[in-house]
């Protein structure tokens, strides 16, 4: 299968997501709307697309007009039910191009913070097999509203944290996909944003990553599970 990644930033990408593909023998392909060129090949070809992180925000779209292009490519994926995974800024465009309104969180979350799953959860075929609860590392400030129709699946204490729209549509706020090498480069290069000394979050980043790493290839690895049982559009 050929999945595709959405990035938005040259240093928010696949992460741990990769290995997984990669293990499951599938092809990653990374495509940006910023680059302004065309899909490597038809978006019907591709069994399942990533959509991550970045450093704009969800409702500029008049600094960064490609926000609109790829509002539209998000409303064809979920009508043509191609199977969908939007990490933070992704979850937050996935939630807009259903509709959901996305907006400043009430405060920033930059680091680990816990999260817990609501009962809808349970049965969902990505977080039903994920702990009720967990420290799960983020870096946001904004947050989205949950869209009408979809199933809220997680929260933290100041914001949604992951929902399922319709069968094959999932946002999550958290960065599941993150790599220890991954969180470093970050906090070099914005450690004014961290609300800690840079040298604890490294240390609490130590203390948790392979956990977490854990959470991110469960969550992966169901997801593709999901697209792999989706029959191929004719």
């Amino acid at each position: 299968m050929k999945v595709l990644a959405v990035i938005h930033g040259d240093n928010v990408r696949a992460g741990v997501f990769a290995d997984v593909l990669d293990e499951r023998g599938h092809e990653l392909e990374e495509w940006s709307l910023a680059w302004d060129r065309p899909l490597p090949r038809p978006l019907d070809d591709y069994g399942a697309v990533l959509v991550f992180g970045g450093a704009m925000h969800a409702d500029q779209d008049d600094r960064h007009p490609w926000l609109r292009d790829e509002n539209s490519l998000l409303q064809r994926l979920i009508h043509v039910r191609t199977p969908v995974l939007g990490v933070c800024l992704g979850a937050q465009l996935l939630a807009k191009s259903a509709h959901g309104p996305v907006h400043p969180a009430t405060q920033p979350e930059i680091g680990w913070y816990p999260v817990e799953l609501t009962e809808e959860a349970e049965d969902d075929p990505l977080f039903g097999r994920l702990p009720r609860r967990f420290h799960a590392f983020q870096w946001h400030y904004y947050t989205y509203g949950v869209p009408a129709g979809a199933q809220e699946l997680a929260r933290s204490r100041v914001c949604t944290q992951a929902f399922r729209l319709g069968e094959l549509a999932w946002g999550i706020q958290f960065h599941a996909e993150v790599t220890q090498g991954q969180i470093e480069e970050w906090a070099r290069q914005d450690g004014h944003e961290v609300p800690v000394p840079t040298e604890a979050l490294i240390a609490e980043t130590h203390s948790r990553i392979a956990d977490w790493n854990e959470i991110g290839r469960e969550l992966c690895g169901t997801f593709l599970e999901v697209a792999e049982h989706v029959p191929a559009v004719v």
